[in-house]
Order: C-alpha cells, then sequence, then structure tokens
C-alpha cells in the first residue's frame, strides 16, 4: 500500500516530473535524502516510472485509433494478450460491456491501419469481431490528470521546475536529425533522464544534449509523466465510455469531459461515436454520479456505451502486471 507521503510525492511528479531532487524535497518539506529514498524505493517496487509521452507526429504518420474487439467465449484473457504483444497496441485491457477487449492503436503509417484493423487483429485466436474509432482530436491525455494534494505554495515550487511546452504545430518529423530522435527515444523511457546521461549514451558534450532536451520538450515534442497504475492511488474503477452526440455539442461536451477531474484521456473520433472519455473513478458510487449526475445537463448525447476494465495488460507500450510494471517492462 502506498503511504500519504508516497502519494504526495507521486503529486509532486506529476506537477513537474523532471523536478530536481532538491525542489521536490523543498515543496515536500522533507530532507533531499528522503526524497531519493522514496522514488528508488517505489521505481524498485514497480509502482512508478517517469517516462516521455511522445507527440503523435514523432512517432508515426497518423493519429491513433480505439479499437473495441469481441471474442468468443472464454477467449478474452488468451486473446488480450496475444493482442497486447503487438507492436503497434500502445494499450490492452480486458474489458466488460460494450467489448471483451479494448485496444489503444498506433500505426506507424496510414497505409498499414488496413492490415492491422482488417487482417491481423481478426486473425488472432479467440477474435470473434472488431470495431473501430479514429481519433481526430485529443483534448486531454495522461500527462494532465493528478491527483489533487498539494497546495498551492507547493506547487508554485514546483513550477519554477517545470518547462511548459508549447504546441507542436510546427514539427515536421523529416526534419528531425539523428541525435534528436535518439533523444526522443531515450526521454520516452526516461523522463527525468539528466543532460550529463543523455550526453555519455549519445556521444555528445552535455551542453549539446542540455540544449537539446531543453529544445525537445519546450517544443512539445516529448512531455514528462507520472506513470502508476490508477489503482496504486485509490481509484479502483476504469472505464472506456464512448458518447454518441449531436454534431453541434461535440466540442461543448468534449471541453466539459476533458475538465472533469476523472479524466485520463478524452478524445473526439471518427466512428459511431463521437466522443471517447476514458476515466477513472475511487469506487462504483463515483462513476454512477458521473454517468447520471455529471453527464446529464451536458447538451446534445443521445447514447453512451461503456466498457470497465478489468484487467489492464499493457499502458504507453509497457506491459503491466497485478498493478505493476511487468519485471521485463522496458
Amino acid at each position: 500500500m502506498l503511504t500519504e507521503p508516497d502519494l504526495d510525492l507521486i503529486a509532486a511528479l506529476q506537477v513537474a516530473p523532471r523536478a530536481s531532487v532538491a525542489a521536490l524535497a523543498e515543496a515536500l518539506d522533507v530532507s533531499a535524502s528522503t526524497v531519493g529514498r522514496r522514488l528508488t524505493r517505489l521505481e524498485e517496487q514497480r509502482i512508478l516510472r517517469v517516462i516521455g509521452q511522445v507527440e503523435w507526429r514523432a512517432r508515426a504518420r497518423g493519429n491513433p485509433r480505439h479499437v473495441w474487439v469481441t471474442t468468443e467465449p472464454g477467449a478474452s484473457g488468451s486473446a488480450a494478450k496475444a493482442l497486447a504483444r503487438f507492436p503497434e497496441v500502445q494499450l490492452a485491457a480486458e474489458t466488460a460491456g460494450r467489448s471483451d477487449v479494448y485496444l489503444a492503436v498506433h500505426v506507424p503509417d496510414r497505409a498499414q491501419a488496413r492490415e492491422l484493423l482488417a487482417e491481423r487483429i481478426p486473425g488472432v485466436a479467440g477474435v470473434a469481431g472488431t470495431h473501430s474509432e479514429l481519433v481526430l482530436r485529443a483534448l486531454t491525455r495522461a500527462d494532465s490528470w493528478r491527483l489533487h494534494r498539494l497546495s498551492e505554495e507547493q506547487q508554485a515550487i514546483l513550477a519554477r521546475e517545470q518547462v511548459v511546452p508549447g504546441t507542436p504545430d510546427g514539427f515536421d518529423a523529416d526534419e528531425v536529425g539523428p541525435d534528436e530522435r535518439r533523444l526522443i527515444g531515450l526521454l520516452a523511457g526516461n523522463g527525468r533522464i539528466t543532460a550529463a546521461e543523455a550526453g555519455r549514451i549519445l556521444d555528445l558534450s552535455q551542453s549539446t544534449a542540455y540544449r537539446l532536451i531543453q529544445s525537445t520538450l519546450r517544443r512539445g515534442i516529448v512531455r514528462p509523466r507520472v506513470e502508476v497504475e490508477p489503482a496504486q492511488l485509490g481509484y479502483e474503477l476504469e472505464a472506456v465510455i464512448a458518447l454518441t452526440i449531436t454534431p453541434g455539442a461535440i466540442e461543448a461536451v468534449a471541453g466539459e469531459l476533458a475538465r472533469h477531474p476523472s479524466a485520463r484521456y478524452v478524445s473526439i473520433v471518427a466512428g459511431t461515436a463521437s466522443v471517447i472519455h476514458q476515466g477513472v473513478f475511487r469506487n462504483e458510487d463515483e462513476m454512477a454520479d458521473f454517468l447520471t449526475r455529471d453527464l446529464a445537463p451536458l447538451p446534445g448525447i443521445t447514447a453512451l456505451q461503456v466498457s470497465v476494465v478489468l484487467r489492464m495488460l499493457r499502458r504507453y507500450w509497457l506491459y503491466r502486471e497485478d498493478g505493476r510494471f511487468a519485471p521485463d517492462s522496458a
């Protein structure tokens, strides 16, 4: 079980994932050695990692897709494990409700989407049917979700350590040099990597590595984020909710959902649904309040379908096992 100081540290890292140990210690009013030990313990216990969330265009040409998979009776577990091994699968979970397995996939090239969606996924043993939605725009992603535990004063201390990302509108993947591409790969695996460490690995001077890191972060190509399974933080229930909304209300509803405290990922999609809300809830009562009270005043919602996560196998390309990172998760 995570302690209250553990949760405070995670909350601080959510605000400033690359904050120095000294800054974290100042914000939490503990010693730097205590912060260092606590952070090391959480990492060694496979509970916490700070990774880099890479801009879509740096990974692939085209946007991600949500995929719902129906399986033959008794085959959801084996099918989910097989699908989680696909390199294009960012997230794989066994679910109950709309589907038996839910996937978030990001195909390297649009031309490969047909093969993945029409042949490879349906070809997995036990898969009986699939349905997909194309992400048109993401309004919020997991790096924005927060534990609300810190005071304004604590957040102000951590704000000094933040690199405020811009929008990567001018980012062109074809113009990324080999050193920058290798750096993006390092940041994706370790969002707290230092310029000294990156320089040694990439055979660059520390000053060059620092400049590349700052440029990559400020341009929003990589956004450092804390990875912890929501259940470890007390959010025992996770669901993917597909909402059908009248066209004139899509933007307004999506914006409201993105501001909801449950929202980890909200996107406008093309398919039978209009908006996908991936949310986390402390319990069934909290989710019931969301479905019956929080959604009720929003205009234009005509239908919704819910997939409740039963078991998370992979999230942001990292394998999960019983609420922790799998031992071999890279």
